[in-house]
């Protein structure tokens, strides 16, 4: 009897495959990274074939690495960065152009275009529950049907198929040209701005106002069913793929938030708040996320207010790779460790303009209060402090949203073993923040998905029974103290507005 459950998480930097036992433990994993194109400032592109072949590779590697075979492993899940768009040919497989990643900032022209012809940058907010924005996957998809030769006349024709990377993989999983099944979830349906929140459908008035064909746009399912089987070539051939969440919804499904009010955040490439509201569908009205939390069969869809961050791991791997200030990502608590603060400086990384909850397109990073006194370790500190700050502005937000002061907060992701990052986000937060002892609940997210559309897990019971405490850290701050920190970050923050017009673009 199959004892095992395999999640795909196909992520920003990297495609993972990890295998979990009924008790939510982790069996194997293997990961591949793939290149991050920048063609100029502003866009961010993956290829989408070199993701294909990662995750055929991790998918062996992973049975390889706990000396397993498809018949130990019941079902497949996909986890998926979100707001990443691809399109491609249904007859060849190709895609028309890489894919358009959702840090991506060349969609700006459209969105203000959208806005100008009304409701600004809430148009679609009421219908979709999201501001109009780059970050999300309709206007990608109108950009590469512009822009790209030929592209708009095959789509009219019925020839070319959209989808985020979660629509790709499975398509592909399932055998591509050769019967492929082209699904979505409504996790990342509602990242596109072209699906109705209430009827989980796709809003046809949506699509002709950024020129997507319908016949473009995958089936919306559940989270949890099956969509199709592995194709007979390669690792996990003829299992069921029977779930899909968005990245940051796995990790919320994953960390047992799912109950009303219970939050998580992810600290990954950046950083994602989400906070369970049940099958009420909570509008923000400070600058957050109205979106799909999770759809489990035929249960009633579970929604969520979710703050995004742009920029927070990924800030130190530029300190990396750009700055080679560090070698590798975790020598950067060490470096932030020798000194005791940040020396006054504020780094605000808003690469990419910043998202949650200010939704300035025209902002960009800035680094201030810096004097002669500053050295690399205060620099280091400022980056690990701008995560933390960011999260609480997020956090602010969600509290004023929902009514409900958050008493503690769930975390996990990469940098969740950041014992000093961790350490100050509870002080800056003034609640504990607790790590589980699976601290990457992505990939258990939607392996739990899987498992319960094919009965490997009964209910959703079984995911809290499976939740366990690893770490607490309680804030240590006092109050003068985090008002003070705060009220500079605030300070920081406006610096990067207005940086892009016409002159800077």
């Amino acid at each position: 009897m199959a004892q095992y459950v395999a999640a795909i998480d196909q992520g920003t930097t990297s495609t993972r495959c990890m295998i979990f036992d009924h008790s939510g433990n982790v069996v194997s994993a293997d990961q591949r990274e793939h290149e991050q194109i920048f063609p100029r400032a502003g866009w961010v592109e993956h290829d989408p074939q070199e993701i294909w072949r990662n995750t055929r590779e991790v998918c062996a590697g992973a049975l390889a690495k706990a000396d397993l075979v498809t018949d130990d492993v019941i079902a497949v899940g996909i986890t998926n960065q979100r707001e990443t768009a691809v399109v491609w040919d249904r007859t060849t497989g190709e895609p028309v152009y890489n894919a358009i990643v959702w840090q991506d900032t060349r969609t700006d022209k459209i969105v203000d275009e959208l806005a100008r012809q009304g409701g600004g940058q809430n148009r679609y907010h009421a219908t979709t529950g999201l501001p109009l924005a780059t970050y999300f996957s309709g206007p990608k998809v109108k950009w590469i049907l512009d822009n790209v030769e030929g592209a708009r006349e095959k789509a009219e024709a019925g020839d070319l198929v959209f989808g985020n990377m979660d629509t790709w993989v499975l398509w592909n999983a399932t055998g591509g040209t050769d019967g492929g099944v082209h699904v979505t979830d409504p996790t990342n349906a509602s990242r596109t701005l072209l699906m109705d929140l209430d009827t989980l459908t796709w809003n046809e008035q949506n699509a002709a106002d950024m020129g997507i064909p319908m016949s473009m746009l995958p089936e919306i399912r559940s989270s949890s069913e099956v969509y199709g089987h592995v194709r007979a070539r390669g690792a996990f051939a003829g299992l069921p793929l029977a779930g899909i969440l968005g990245d940051q919804q796995a990790a919320t499904f994953g960390q047992a938030c799912l109950e009303v009010g219970e939050a998580k955040n992810t600290y990954g490439t950046g950083n994602f708040v989400l906070l369970n509201t049940g099958t009420e569908k909570v509008m923000s009205e400070n600058g957050l996320l109205t979106t799909v939390c999770y759809k489990i069969g035929d249960n009633e869809t579970i929604y969520a207010l979710e703050g995004s961050i742009a920029v927070t791991g990924s800030l130190v791997q530029w300190m990396r790779d750009n700055l080679g200030i560090i070698s590798s990502a975790p020598e950067i608590e060490q470096l932030a460790d020798s000194v005791d603060d940040n020396g006054g400086v504020y780094f605000v990384p808003a690469f990419s303009g910043l998202f949650a909850p200010y939704w300035r397109s025209d902002a960009r990073g800035a680094i201030v209060g810096l004097t002669r006194y500053v050295n690399k370790g205060h620099l280091a500190h400022a980056v690990l402090q701008a995560t933390a700050f960011q999260s609480l502005e997020v956090i602010e937000a969600m509290n004023a949203d929902s009514g409900v002061p958050l008493k503690s907060l769930k975390v996990d992701g990469g940098m969740v073993g950041n014992e000093l990052l961790m350490q100050f986000q509870a002080d800056i937060l003034g609640v504990p923040v607790i790590r589980p002892v699976v601290a990457e609940t992505t990939a258990l997210g939607a392996a739990y998905a899987a498992g319960l559309a094919v009965g490997f897990w009964e209910t959703e019971e079984d995911i809290r029974t499976n939740w366990a405490q690893d770490k607490q850290w309680d804030p240590q701050m006092d109050q003068d103290e985090r008002d003070k920190q705060y009220r500079r970050w605030k300070k920081a923050v406006t610096k990067t507005f207005d940086w892009v017009d016409e002159e800077t673009d």
